[in-house]
């Protein structure tokens, strides 16, 4: 039961993640911002999840995971309910940081480091990458259809004479009925999630690690900086990038990102198989490391269907490493620590993607650099894929060795 309400929880709270991603950058451009501001909001946004998701996920083990769970439903709640209240930048910047929102339509806050070590306690090694791909596909399954419903709401909103911002608006709502099912969720959890040997309050242990910390340390440094990465091309500045260099509209955009996130999902099961034969680390790297090329050509294509197709081929591949990355990581450490680990290596994947979007916003903005983040993500994460793979290539899981 425990595995089958993480799963849920995981779909429900990626729809709303998918619903809001379409929307977030617009609904902030309809009020007035412009994309230097709104960039800032959004690294801000990042910065303050980082803060959060590092207190919650390190004490997790300590003060109880589905407590923890229910105050980052809670929290997703409060930053909802505050941006539909007010466009006042101060405190949508309030409201951002100390809440929890996704503007890449990916995982932020303390939940899927404390899913992972729940999943990773409930199910035995050799299935782990599996469930991971699974557990995975439901997360992406569900983007998609959140974009898809976020861009179609919004289009339909707008066609029955509400403006731009209150269509925006709307769809916001939807991310708060989506936390408020979270809470509901999580309070069904039962005991088996929970840590079965607390960490102790050491020093040694102070952030949930002990002989596993270099590990940790040296993953955290590889994901910071292929989140730095991807930062430049979070879900919210793609859409928007595809409505200033092709003029796609809402429906459009929910029906583009629709079709990515279902690619995405799909090549995290082939990834799972691949893992099988070549190996955790291998299928990280040669996976992601066509997907980093064709990124940089999608601002070549002349047209938007040819953008388009290009970027369906790379969301095919470019999330193969995503199951792969966090089965390798509980794989290497130590049980008790595997909470701890996850929600660290987020931290840093939060804190390096908060960097960027600030730059992206400046870029996005002169219409001669607006295409420029494309190709520094790209290059980037080709960057961390070949660190990653002479850093981690010789040091196997349980499963492997």
């Amino acid at each position: 039961m425990d595995v089958r309400i993480l799963f849920f929880t995981r779909f429900a709270r990626l729809f709303g993640y998918g619903v809001l991603s379409v929307v977030l950058v617009l609904y902030l451009s309809a009020l007035g911002m412009d994309e230097a501001a709104i960039g800032l909001l959004l690294t801000l946004t990042l910065v303050g999840d980082t803060a959060a998701s590092l207190w919650l996920t390190t004490v997790a083990d300590r003060l109880g995971r589905r407590r923890i769970l229910l105050i980052g439903a809670l929290l997703m709640v409060f930053a909802g309910v505050v941006f539909t209240l007010t466009g006042n930048f101060w405190l949508l910047l309030i409201a951002a940081t100390i809440g929890v929102l996704s503007p890449s339509g990916n995982e932020v806050g303390p939940f899927l480091a404390i899913e992972q070590a729940g999943l990773s306690q409930l199910v035995p090694d050799r299935k782990r990458t599996s469930v991971f791909a699974w557990y995975n596909l439901a997360g992406s399954f569900s983007t998609a259809i959140g974009a898809l419903v976020g861009g179609g709401l919004a289009q339909a909103l707008q066609a029955r004479g509400l403006s731009a911002a209150e269509s925006y608006r709307g769809v916001i709502w939807l991310y708060i009925a989506v936390g408020v099912i979270l809470v509901v969720a999580f309070r069904r959890l039962s005991p088996a999630v929970e840590a079965a040997k607390p960490v102790q309050a050491s020093l040694a242990s102070r952030f949930g690690l002990h002989r596993s910390a270099r590990t940790v340390v040296r993953l955290s440094a590889l994901f910071s900086l292929d989140a730095f990465a991807g930062g430049f091309v979070i879900q919210s500045f793609l859409a928007y990038w595809f409505h200033l260099r092709f003029g796609a509209d809402p429906a459009e955009l929910g029906a583009i990102f629709f079709g990515a996130n279902i690619l995405a999902g799909l090549s995290q099961l082939a990834a799972a198989k691949l893992a099988e034969r070549i190996g955790l680390v291998n299928t990280m790297v040669f996976t992601h490391l066509p997907s980093n090329i064709l990124l940089m050509l999608v601002p070549l294509m002349p047209t938007l269907p040819w953008a388009v197709g290009l970027l369906m081929v790379r969301f095919a591949i470019s999330q193969m490493d995503v199951p792969t990355r966090q089965s390798y990581t509980m794989a290497v450490v130590a049980p008790d620590e595997r909470a701890a680990a996850a929600g660290i290596t987020g931290v840093a994947r939060t804190l390096g993607a908060a960097l960027s979007p600030m730059i992206a916003g400046v870029l996005l903005k002169n219409p001669l650099l607006m295409s420029y983040p494309l190709f520094i993500a790209g290059g980037l994460k080709i960057v961390y894929d070949l660190a990653l793979y002479r850093s981690f290539v010789t040091q196997r899981p349980p499963e492997e060795s």
